[in-house]
C-alpha cells in the first residue's frame, strides 16, 4: 500500500518514480512469481493520494525464507525512506503472536494473587503457578521443533500457551490441595504425595483427556488451520497433565513442608474440619432451591452479550495499528472503500446454458446492480468456456453484517434462463 503526502499524487513524477523502483526491486526477490504495478492494474483511488501493488510469490507465506522476507522489508523501508507511507498487507510480513505477553503475565498475576490468599502460603501458590510456567516452556519447545519438520505454524503458540498454563495451574493445585489434606491428616510427606497423587491424580488424568479430545475434535472441521491449533493445544494439555503427575511431587518430595500453611508445620492447625467450604456446602443444602434459581438467574446475566455475538475468524482489522497489516487495511479502506479489504468471488458453472458466456454476462449484470455492491470485475472463463470466475466489491467491511446481506442477495441472482450454479467465498485483495 502506497499513501502519498497530503497535497500530492501517486501519480507525480517524484511518487511514481519511488514506487516504480519499489516494484522492480521486489520483482527481483527470490521466491517472486509476479508484481503488479498500480499503474499497470489502475490500482489507484479516486482522489490519487492512494495506490497498491500486488505481489504473488512461488510459495505459501508459511514457506517464504527470511531472505525473502527481508528483501521485501527493504524495499518498504527504502521508499518509506524517499517520503511515502509504504505499508505491506496479507501474511507475509505478519508477526508471529507474541508467547509470554502482557494478557498471560496479567492472567498469571490474578492466578497468583487468588491463590496466595486461598492458601496462606507463598510456596504453596507458587508452586501450581512455577510447575505450569515449566510445562507451557515445554510446550513452546516441542511446538516449535516439531514445527520445524512437520509444518506446524508458528501462530498455534498462542491457543497452546493460554491452556497450558490454565491447566497447568489447575491441575497442579489438584495434588497440592490434597496433598495438603493428607499432610493435616498426619500422614507422612511419602504416604500423602502418594494418595495425593493416587486421587486427584486420577481426577487429573480424566479431565486432561476429555479436554484433548474436545481439542481433536478440531481436526475434523475441515478447516486446517483450526486444526493445527487443537493439535498443539492438545499437546500443551497433555504436558501439563504430566507435570502435575510427575514433577509436582517430586517437588514436595523435596520440600515436603514447605507448601502447608504455618499452623499445620508448627502443630497449631485446628482439629475441626468446619470451614468456609463446609459452610458453603450446608447453605448449599439447606437452600438448594433458592441457589439453583440464583445460579439460573446469574448465568442468564452473564449470557446477555451472546445475542449480539458475531462469528467468524479474525483479519487484519482486528490487529494492532502498531502492524503493518492492519495500517495497510486501513489504507486500503480509506482510499478505495471498506469493501475492497473483502471483495466476494463468484464462481458460475454454466455448462448447462445454451449460451453460457451469455448466461455469465447477464448473472454479472444482475450482481452489479444488487444493492450493496459497488463493481464488479470482468469474468474469467476456463479453457471449455462453460466456467466463469469474477469478483464483486460489496460497499461495507467483510465483517459487516450489510456484507452478508449482500451475499444473501447474490446466492439469488439466478436468472431461469441459465442453469447456473454459483457459489463465493471471501478472498481479502492483496
Amino acid at each position: 500500500m502506497f499513501v502519498v503526502p497530503a497535497g500530492e499524487k501517486v501519480s507525480d513524477a517524484g511518487n511514481r518514480a519511488i514506487i516504480d523502483r519499489l516494484v522492480g526491486e521486489v520483482s527481483g526477490g527470490r521466491q517472486v512469481g509476479g508484481v503488479v504495478s498500480p499503474f499497470q492494474a489502475r490500482a489507484v483511488s479516486e482522489d490519487g493520494s492512494t495506490a497498491y501493488a500486488t505481489v504473488m510469490y512461488t510459495a505459501t507465506a508459511d514457506d517464504l525464507t527470511d531472505a525473502t522476507k527481508d528483501h521485501l522489508r527493504e524495499a518498504v523501508d527504502q521508499a518509506r525512506a524517499a517520503g511515502l507511507t509504504v505499508d505491506v498487507g496479507g501474511p507475509v510480513l505478519a508477526g508471529q503472536p507474541e508467547v509470554g505477553g502482557l494478557s498471560e503475565l496479567v492472567g498469571v498475576g490474578l492466578a497468583a494473587l487468588v491463590l496466595l490468599i486461598t492458601f496462606g502460603s507463598l510456596v504453596a501458590a507458587g508452586l501450581p503457578l512455577v510447575t505450569a510456567v515449566l510445562g507451557v516452556g515445554v510446550s513452546m519447545l516441542t511446538i516449535f521443533t516439531v514445527g520445524g519438520v512437520f509444518g506446524l505454524s508458528a501462530t498455534s503458540s498462542t491457543l497452546a500457551s493460554m491452556l497450558g498454563l490454565a491447566v497447568g495451574i489447575d491441575y497442579a493445585l489438584f495434588v497440592v490441595s490434597r496433598y495438603r489434606e493428607e499432610r493435616a491428616k498426619g500422614h507422612p510427606p511419602q504416604e500423602a504425595a502418594g494418595l495425593a497423587v493416587g486421587t486427584a491424580g486420577s481426577a487429573v488424568v480424566f479431565a486432561g483427556l476429555t479436554v484433548v479430545v474436545a481439542l481433536a475434535g478440531l481436526a475434523v472441521v475441515g478447516i486446517p488451520a483450526a486444526g493445527m491449533m487443537g493439535v498443539t493445544a492438545a499437546g500443551a494439555v497433555v504436558i501439563a497433565v504430566l507435570v502435575a503427575l510427575t514433577l509436582v511431587p517430586a517437588l514436595l518430595g523435596f520440600w515436603p513442608d514447605a507448601v502447608l500453611a504455618r499452623r499445620v508445620r508448627t502443630g497449631r492447625a485446628r482439629k475441626e474440619t468446619d470451614n468456609a467450604g463446609t459452610r458453603w456446602a450446608r447453605l448449599v443444602l439447606r437452600r438448594p432451591v433458592t441457589v439453583l434459581l440464583g445460579s439460573v438467574v446469574s448465568l442468564a446475566v452473564l449470557a446477555v452479550p451472546v445475542v449480539d455475538l458475531q462469528l467468524g475468524m479474525p483479519g487484519d482489522e482486528t490487529k494492532s495499528t502498531a502492524t503493518t497489516e492492519r495500517r495497510a487495511y486501513d489504507a486500503l479502506a480509506d482510499g478505495f472503500g471498506p469493501g475492497f479489504n473483502g471483495p466476494l468471488t463468484i464462481v458460475v458453472d454454466a455448462h448447462g446454458a445454451g449460451d453460457p458466456q451469455a448466461a455469465v454476462r447477464t448473472i454479472a449484470a444482475k450482481i452489479a446492480g444488487t444493492p450493496g455492491v459497488v463493481s464488479v470485475s470482468p469474468a474469467q472463463f476456463n479453457p471449455a468456456g462453460d466456467t466463469a470466475l469474477f469478483t464483486a466489491t460489496p460497499a461495507t467491511a467483510p465483517t459487516s453484517e450489510q456484507t452478508k446481506d449482500v451475499v444473501r442477495l447474490i446466492r439469488g441472482e439466478r436468472p431461469s434462463t441459465a442453469l447456473a450454479r454459483l457459489s463465493w467465498s471471501r478472498a481479502p485483495r492483496r
